[in-house]
């Protein structure tokens, strides 16, 4: 597990928690293409963890690591308990979710909705940082619905790191509860870069990480070089994984070579055997992959080949080694 001072060093780069979306076979694959980039799980909630099938929910390999473990709750009691259990499972970091939007994240007083209760959000991560020795982290936007986000960002942060959080991620959006769906809520509020900047000249202790609106790694090495810490990468590091993460072992970390595609492909076919011999289906892995070649030849045939037939019973690795030489030959025709 790495120390304090390297964790802080990977989350230079990090990926988002997205739901449904980065689940073990999607952190496999990022890992495969990035060593050091943190990797965060699908958010879940401190109710499920506590209540529910752990090593369904939480287990995770190691070859995953750096991986952060994003848990979604409002009560200091549940939530603890939750990070207690998930502490013994490894992971590197436990994160509470105060960004979220969706319905199901408000009805259950959780997410986005917990920026309008800084006081509340600090007795939960103080109860969190109780339970483990485990870096506690929060995830937040700027305000939500009719908050003015430079009055409130400040007193959230402020409120929330004398409970002992100097760690902060921060979708630079603000989260509108009502008249916007989840996916709009990623799309249509404006980014307000500069408020978050303003927040790391206001709070030069605290290491913050910004979120939203970054599709590129010149972008992300743009955002570092303006003084924050470390920046998290969503939708981007999942249509478009090369674009973000084939370089950034190298530009992030000064390490290692960049990867080709084709290479991370190959090097995923022993994943995919094991995957396949634990009773598991080609599909569940590859729906990660489909973006892989996303702007280089072939990429059409890639996605169609393994949309078409992963999912089909006993689909096996000859599939992608089929979308593969569709590649090649894409590749030399161009």
């Amino acid at each position: 597990m790495p120390k304090k001072e390297t964790l802080i060093a990977k989350a230079k780069l990090s990926v988002a928690p997205m739901m449904d979306w980065t689940d073990r076979n999607c952190r496999a694959f990022h890992r495969v293409i990035s060593r050091n980039a943190l990797l965060y799980t699908e958010m879940v909630t401190a109710q499920a963890v506590v209540h529910g099938d752990r090593e369904r929910l939480i287990g995770f390999a190691p070859a995953e690591h750096p991986v952060a473990l994003q848990l979604g709750g409002s009560e200091p009691a549940v939530l603890a308990e939750a990070t207690r259990i998930a502490a013994g499972f490894g992971y590197v970091e436990i994160n509470l979710n105060c960004g979220c939007p969706s319905d199901r994240v408000q009805s259950g007083c959780f997410g986005a909705v917990l920026m309008e209760s800084p006081g509340l959000v600090a007795d939960c991560v103080a109860a969190m940082i109780g339970a483990c020795d485990l870096p506690v982290t929060v995830k937040c936007r700027i305000g939500v619905d009719d908050q003015v986000p430079g009055e409130v960002l400040p007193r959230f942060l402020e409120t929330v790191n004398a409970a002992g959080v100097s760690r902060f991620t921060i979708h630079a959006r603000k989260a509108w509860l009502q008249g916007l769906s989840p996916k709009e809520n990623r799309e249509v509020p404006p980014l307000d870069y500069g408020l978050v900047l303003e927040m790391k000249r206001a709070f030069p202790h605290l290491h913050l990480s910004i979120n939203g609106g970054v599709t590129t790694l010149d972008q992300a090495l743009d955002l570092l070089g303006q003084g924050l810490d470390g920046v998290m990468v969503g939708r981007a590091a999942y249509h478009a994984p090369m674009d973000v993460l084939g370089a950034a072992d190298r530009r992030v970390w000064g390490e290692g070579e960049d990867k080709t595609a084709v290479a991370v492909a190959e090097e995923m076919l022993p994943y995919i055997e094991a995957h396949l011999s634990a009773g598991g289906r080609l599909h569940q892995v590859t729906r990660h992959m489909l973006g892989l070649f996303t702007g280089r030849p072939g990429a059409r045939m890639w996605r169609r080949i393994l949309s078409e037939e992963a999912g089909r019973p006993g689909a096996g690795c000859e599939v992608v080694l089929r979308a593969l030489a569709a590649v090649s030959d894409a590749a030399e025709a161009a």
